[in-house]
C-alpha cells in the first residue's frame, strides 16, 4: 500500500510541477498581468512554486516508498511530512469539489484516506501491526507486552526474595499524598 502512495504522490509532483509551468509559460507568452503585476514576475513565481511544490510531492513520496521497502512507520521528519501532505490533500479536495468537480474531489479523498491509512498502519516499534489478541510469543500479538515469569509454588506461597518480613511491590497498602479533607456543604438559600 505505503508503493502505491509513493507511485501516485511522485505521479502528483510531476503533474502539479507540469501544471503550473505550463501556466507560467502562458502568461509570459501571452503578456497577461493581473491588477497591473509585471508578467515575467508573474510567469517566473508560477514556475518556482510549480518546482517547490512537486519538489515537496517529490520528497513526500520518497518517505512514503521508505515506509514500503522498510516494512517500518515514519518516524520524525518523515511523519510530519507524510502528515502534511495528507493535510494538504484534505484542503485540495474541498477546494476541487467546487472548483474543478466530484472526479477530482473523490481522487483528494482517496488520497487523503491512503495517506491516513499508511500513518495508522504501522505502529511505533515496527512493521505493520499485528494481532492484537496475543498468542504464543513470536507468532504475532503485541509486540510492546513481554512474557511474563509463570508464578511458581515459591510465588504462590508468598515467599521473597529479600527476607520473609520485608513488603514486596504492591504488599503495602496505598498511601495518599494528601489527607482527606471533608467539607459541610454550604446552603444556598436563606
Amino acid at each position: 500500500m505505503a508503493g502505491i502512495v509513493a507511485v501516485v504522490l511522485l505521479a502528483e509532483a510531476f503533474g502539479i510541477g507540469a501544471l503550473n509551468w505550463f501556466l507560467g509559460v502562458i502568461v509570459e507568452r501571452q503578456r497577461m498581468s493581473l491588477a497591473g503585476l509585471d508578467p515575467d514576475v508573474m510567469s517566473a513565481s508560477s514556475k518556482v512554486g510549480g518546482l517547490v511544490f512537486g519538489l515537496y510531492f517529490a520528497l513526500c513520496a520518497l518517505v512514503a516508498l521508505l515506509v514500503a521497502v522498510r516494512d517500518r512507520a515514519p518516524a520524525g521528519f518523515g511523519r510530519v511530512l507524510l502528515i502534511s501532505v495528507a493535510v494538504v490533500h484534505g484542503l485540495l479536495g474541498a477546494f476541487t469539489l467546487s472548483l474543478v468537480g466530484w472526479q477530482a474531489f473523490v481522487f483528494m479523498v482517496v488520497m487523503l484516506g491512503l495517506l491516513v491509512l499508511l500513518l495508522v498502519t504501522y505502529d511505533r516499534d515496527g512493521g505493520p501491526a499485528g494481532d492484537a489478541s496475543g498468542g504464543a510469543p513470536g507468532a504475532g500479538g503485541d509486540p510492546r507486552v513481554e512474557d511474563e515469569p509463570a508464578a511458581g509454588p515459591a510465588r504462590e506461597a508468598g515467599a521473597s526474595h529479600g527476607g520473609a518480613g520485608e513488603p514486596q511491590d504492591g504488599d503495602e497498602e496505598p498511601q495518599d499524598s494528601v489527607p482527606a479533607q471533608v467539607t459541610q456543604p454550604v446552603p444556598t438559600t436563606p
